[in-house]
């Protein structure tokens, strides 16, 4: 059975070769990959000012809204680079049952 992100993936492989002007994906392609990373830190950066913005008397909806666009623009970025989410999740799957304190001591000491 294909997950959200497999079938999101899949499409977004599909609009890598499609005219800009097709697709609001095929046209950030076009543009380039810098492009696609300025649209990823834009992301990045309203996602926390969204957290940062939850209170009481705010729902979250509005976090779920930025980091839905935060994680699609980081899947671009993903398949313009031709990296799949699965990569993505067997990292995330390696690193479980790990503590983050050795996992970052290990990275720290191979970089």
């Amino acid at each position: 059975m294909s997950t959200v992100l497999d079938q999101l993936y899949a499409t977004l492989l599909s609009r890598k070769n499609a005219p800009a002007d097709s697709s609001y994906v095929a046209s950030l392609y076009a543009k380039g990959l810098n492009k696609i990373l300025e649209k990823v830190g834009e992301e990045a950066i309203e996602t926390l000012l969204a957290a940062k913005d939850i209170n009481e008397n705010k729902g979250h909806e509005h976090l779920i809204y930025e980091t839905a666009d935060l994680w699609f623009h980081t899947l671009v970025m993903l398949a313009h680079l031709n990296i799949s989410p699965n990569q993505v999740l067997q990292e995330l799957e390696r690193r479980m049952g790990q503590s983050g304190l050795v996992e970052k001591a290990n990275r720290t000491s191979t970089e």
